[in-house]
């Protein structure tokens, strides 16, 4: 979809798609339905861009591997009284062809032409490549 631009973030605590999965399923009580909510400091400039289809993508141990589709963007305070934006998601983890990132604190801008392609559904739940695997394939561009 042109006209739109995602987010890039680090899941930190998590060692695979499955754990970021298993923590948002144990966070769903605390959410509106269908949804999932991911906190961070900084608002982005490029709201309607980010709202105009764009996806959270997800970097787990140094690799892009899963997305999920940004549905909306609220302002919440901490309870130290500073304001946040909440990125609303919806709930679905689409997993993502590997694609190395370093690491960087917040997120970034990622436009769509730069983006890994989503994997298709029947890849989606394969054991995964061993990491090192993984990432010396995407960093010569076959994976």
């Amino acid at each position: 979809m042109a006209g739109h631009i995602n987010l890039l973030k680090l899941c930190v605590g998590a060692d695979s798609v499955d754990d970021l999965e298993d923590w948002q399923a144990s966070q769903r009580p605390r959410w509106p339905a269908g949804r999932a909510v991911h906190v961070t400091r900084m608002w982005p400039k490029r709201e309607a861009e980010v709202l105009g289809g764009g996806s959270l993508f997800w970097v787990i141990k140094g690799l892009v591997l899963a997305r999920q589709r940004i549905l909306g963007l609220e302002r919440v305070e901490g309870a130290d009284g500073i304001a946040r934006c909440a990125l609303i998601l919806d709930a679905a983890v689409i997993r993502t062809e590997a694609a190395p990132r370093r690491p960087f604190q917040g997120w970034r801008y990622l436009a769509a032409e730069d983006s890994p392609r989503d994997l298709p559904q029947g890849r989606a739940r394969e054991e995964p490549l061993p990491e090192s695997l993984a990432r010396a394939l995407a960093e010569i561009g076959l994976r």
